[in-house]
């Protein structure tokens, strides 16, 4: 994914970065409305790209499990969204994605906001999480 996109703790959604300033960054919402707005030194800020889940041998990188989730639908949403999930579909998807999750430390809601994440992403367009040199390395 070329896009530095951000999650924003206490702000739903996803975010594009389209600017640093001095104190702030400015981003911009990852859905049709495209709203700007900044995100302050204060503000919790976690780009996609530095997070992980564990797995019983290393962690994977986030970016890796949206591409397993792509492969698995087909590059379409979900099924079910995030909110009207039951624990049963989301632990069976995160099985089928990444089979040997740790699921002792990953959580229902780790997984909840991953099929957030992952619809929204998918939803607006953004369909390649791992460089094609990634893909082909591995």
């Amino acid at each position: 994914m070329k896009e530095i996109v951000l999650s924003i703790a206490g702000k739903p959604g996803l975010f594009r970065l389209v600017a640093q300033g001095n104190q702030n960054l400015i981003v911009e919402t990852i859905d049709a409305q495209k709203k700007r707005s900044t995100a302050s030194a204060r503000d919790r800020v976690t780009a996609l790209n530095d997070i992980s889940m564990y797995t019983l041998e290393d962690d994977k990188p986030l970016m890796e499990i949206f591409e397993s989730c792509k492969q698995y639908t087909n590059a379409q949403p979900t099924s079910f969204t995030h909110k009207e999930a039951t624990n049963e579909q989301l632990t069976e998807f995160m099985s089928a994605v990444v089979p040997n999750y740790d699921a002792d430390r990953v959580h229902m809601s780790d997984i909840r906001k991953l099929v957030q994440w992952y619809n929204i992403l998918i939803t607006n367009g953004y369909t390649e999480f791992v460089d094609a040199e990634e893909t082909a390395e591995a």
